[in-house]
Parts: C-alpha cells; structure tokens; sequence
C-alpha cells in the first residue's frame, strides 16, 4: 500500500511509529513536511530548557499500547549524564523524543522492504486518480497514492490588530530562543494571550534576564490552571461504552445526562461534585494571582475532583463531543471554550510558581478586557485598554491560531478535496472524519466505494473532535485510522 502524511509534525510521527509497530505487509510511506525542522512540529523546536511540556512524561508516549514509552526514553537519557530526570521535560528535549522515535520507526519500516521518503514540499492540491490519489506541489505531481492521511497541524496565530511586519511586533514566538533574543532587558512587553503560550513566554524572558513589566492582555485574563500531583485512576462509569449506550439509537446525548454521569463518577472517586462547579464559578471573577496562589497550595490536595474530572474528560471526550447536540457544542466552543482549556489544560507547577512570583514583584500584570492595539508615533505600541492606556516597546502574539479551521497553508489542498468531493467542511470548522476511524466523508451520501482512503488527523478535524490536539489524543487517532487500513486489507494492486 502506498501511502503518504500530508505534515511532518508530531501527528506523522505517530502515525510512522503506528505503521512500523502493526503494519505486517510491506508498502511505501512519503512524508510532506515544507519546514526543515521535520517531526518537531512548531511546539517542539530546539529552543529554551525552561520553555517546558505541559503534561508529565507518563502522557507524552507516542508508542500506542506503551504509555511509559517516553518515560523510559527520558530517564535513560537524563541517568546517562547522571543528571535528575525532570518531572515536565523541556519541549525541545521532547522534540529530541520525536526525531528518535521517527527515525527509528523509518528503519523499521525500511527493513522489513519498505521504501520511505520525507519530502521538504508543501502540497498545495490533489488529483483523484481510480482508487488513489496524487498530491501536487506548484507544478510537482506525486504519487498515485492508494492512502492520504492530512496532518497539517494549526496555522499561525491571528495577527488581529494588523501588525505583522512592524519592528517590536514577534508574530509567533516558537522557537523562543530565536524569537524573543535582543529584546531589551528592561522593555515594557505586551504579551496577546494569557494561555500555556503566554506562560511559555513569560518564563523564557525570564530565562533572559528580562526585568521591565510584562503585560498579559486577554479577553477573559484567565491563565491555565495548575497541574495537581497526578493519581493513579482509571473512570469507571464516565467512559465511552456508558456515554454511547445512554445515547442509544438517536446517537444524542442530553447536557443533564452528562452532567449526571460526571456526578457518578465523582461519586465513585470519593470527589465534589460541589469542587468542580466552585472552579467554573470562580475562573473569571477570581484574580489571577489570587487563583495561582490557591492552586498552588491545593498541587498536594487529597480533594480529587479536578483529577478525576481532567481524566475523565480526556478519556471519554472524544466519545462525548459528537454526542452532545450541535446547540450544546457551539455553546461551549463559544462561551466555555476558554475555561474548558484552563482546567483540562494545566501548566506545571513550576511554570505557576515563577508566574506567582512575578506578579507579586509587580513585574507581571494580566489586563482582562477587549485590548486596541496600534503602532505609536516614535515606536513600540499603544494598547488601549478597558482601564487605561499603556505603552510597550514589544508585542509578542501569543494567541492561539484560529480555531479547529484550515490552515492558509493548507487551503489550496483542502479546496481541490471539497471540489472532487473527497472531504467535506464541518459546519463548526475544518473537514469532518468518521469519529471510528477520522476517514474523510465517513458515512457520507456521495462516498463510493473506489474513493481513495483519505484521512485528517489534528486540528483540521476540530468540528468531529474537541480534543485534537495533545499526544494521547493524536496516539488515539492514529491507532484509529491503521487499524482502518488494517481492515481494509492488502490489495495485490497496491504493493511496492
């Protein structure tokens, strides 16, 4: 079988090992990736020690079937040069992960006959073929390729305010060691964003030795919360078989049912149902500084609420999403998107304790509020703000790219696919895939059955899924989608 990854990020990464741990039969793989810094994707760039993965080690496997896979990577690495193994690695250490485990799977695949190729292009369209499909690069044609699998990754963050290209303006601050150098130690610096993006920077200027005031300016000025110790848990009644049974033959599940289930859970655990609503109700009238403060003294807390509910949403979320009827998601992708992401999304406590310390000394200051921004007379910026005026010499964007949408860099490819009728766009954003197997047009009228196989993993399936990002949930998809071609089978047509 022929196949190729359309993105040479984390995602591709997964999906090369997945092929070289169950694949028995032997095919072809081409990988596209445009950027020289394949399998790193945009998080995972050689950058800053102290600019560090969000998420323990035991959450970072990308090896399907063997979640301690990073862990044992990262303590061999770390005992070989008798230095301690950090509890949240640095990214750039786990971009180092991901190269290794890409390579490796490429020599696997390699020594079992196949031929596999990474190709520095980026796919700007596709032509159907009888069964297959060929990718185009300006006036590049490859393939034919019985399998495609899109993994483009998110687009860059929304330069809202039109400033992309002025001098100060740091339109994307991946890799921090290259994007944030040269800013001047005592600037006044805007930061757009108060998310794990805007933690990163805070403490990579940090890491310089900067010491003028930083400003983080965000709509809702709700930072991401604090991961607590970690537990031992496994859901026992909020998991998919009990989400898709109480859905029965409508396939839809009410808001109250969930919330019922939750309770169970909860329950079950010994936890507050009470703990859970307390942190919603608080995450915007709170101060920030008042709740770091507070979650911090609660890392050690034997009150599991937030633990097993951070669990059992990533356990069961993307059974639960397509589920809940199309009001109840666009509800919470419009107004409870931002607290979802604070409380299932947390930062290290390290990474809290260095932003708590900042805010006290005055250096770090979260503005809540719909900000202006312009280039003023003389340099820098002027931000207006709901409760005055202030003057910085950076701004440095830190919001998120447009969310669950198809990246500018994608959109030529994307556009050939809805007009050939292979992918069709989700009404919230992005293509839709089946939620078994993320095949595009899954269940759709028009599939007919000599389509190519043509899958989307990641962001650009944001309307199907609401986790697309995060390794577990990539590992998920990516086992979803070979033991699709599994199923399908070898084809003697299709082999190298």
């Amino acid at each position: 079988m022929r196949i190729a990854i359309i993105g040479g990020g984390a995602s591709a990464v997964c999906l090369t090992d997945a092929l070289a741990t169950f694949v028995p039969w032997i095919g072809s793989l081409h990988v596209f990736e445009n950027s020289p810094q394949i399998w790193r994707g945009r998080a995972y760039q050689q950058d800053m020690d102290t600019v560090l993965v969000n998420s323990p080690a035991v959450d970072m496997s990308v090896r399907s079937g063997d979640p301690t896979h990073f862990q044992r990577w990262l303590r061999a690495r770390y005992m070989a040069v008798g230095r301690s193994v950090p509890d949240f690695a640095p990214r750039t250490v786990y971009g180092d992960y991901l190269v290794e485990v890409a390579q490796t799977g490429i020599e696997r695949l390699r020594a079992r006959g196949w031929e596999v190729q990474t190709v520095q292009r980026r796919i700007t369209g596709a032509r159907r073929g009888e069964r297959t499909l060929s990718l185009i690069s300006d006036n590049l044609v490859y393939g034919p390729f019985d399998c495609v699998i899109i993994a483009v990754g998110v687009g860059q963050p929304a330069d809202r305010f039109g400033l992309k290209g002025l001098p100060g303006y740091v339109a994307d601050p991946y890799p921090m060691v290259a994007r944030l150098v040269g800013i001047d130690p005592g600037a006044p610096v805007a930061v757009l964003g108060s998310g794990l993006t805007a933690v990163d920077t805070v403490l990579a200027l940090d890491a310089f030795g900067h010491h003028g005031q930083v400003a983080l300016l965000s709509r809702a000025g709700v930072l991401p919360s604090v991961r607590q110790r970690p537990i031992d848990y496994e859901p026992r009644h909020f998991v998919p078989a009990a989400l898709h049974a109480m859905a029965g033959t409508n396939g839809r599940l009410e808001f109250s049912e969930v919330l019922a289930l939750l309770r169970r859970e909860l329950d079950h655990a010994g936890a507050e149902m009470d703990d859970v609503l307390d942190e919603l109700a608080r995450l915007e009238r709170e101060l920030p500084s008042a709740r770091l403060q507070r979650h911090l003294a609660a890392v050690d807390s034997p009150r599991l609420g937030l633990r097993v509910l951070q669990t059992a949403v990533h356990v069961s979320g993307p059974d639960l999403w397509p589920l809940l009827p199309d009001e109840v998601r666009r509800e919470v992708l419009g107004t409870r998107y931002r607290a979802l992401m604070s409380l299932c999304c947390p930062m290290p406590p390290s990474s809290a304790r260095t932003l708590l310390a900042s805010m006290r000394s005055g250096r770090l200051v979260v503005e809540r509020g719909e900000p202006v921004l312009e280039a003023a007379q003389g340099g820098g910026f002027t931000a207006v703000l709901p409760h005055g005026t202030r003057r910085v010499a950076r701004v440095i964007n830190c919001t998120s790219a447009p969310r669950h949408k198809v990246p500018l860099a994608a959109a030529g490819l994307v556009d050939s696919l809805v007009d050939q009728q292979l992918a069709i766009r989700h009404a919230d954003g992005g293509l839709c895939v089946g939620t078994d197997n993320s095949l595009c047009n899954s269940g759709a009228a028009n599939r007919q059955p000599d389509d190519p196989r043509l899958y989307a993993i990641g962001d650009i399936t944001g309307g199907t899924f609401f986790f697309t990002f995060g390794i577990p949930s990539l590992v998920d998809r990516c086992r979803d989608i070979v033991l699709d071609l599994l199923m399908v089978g070898e084809s003697k047509e299709s082999y190298v």
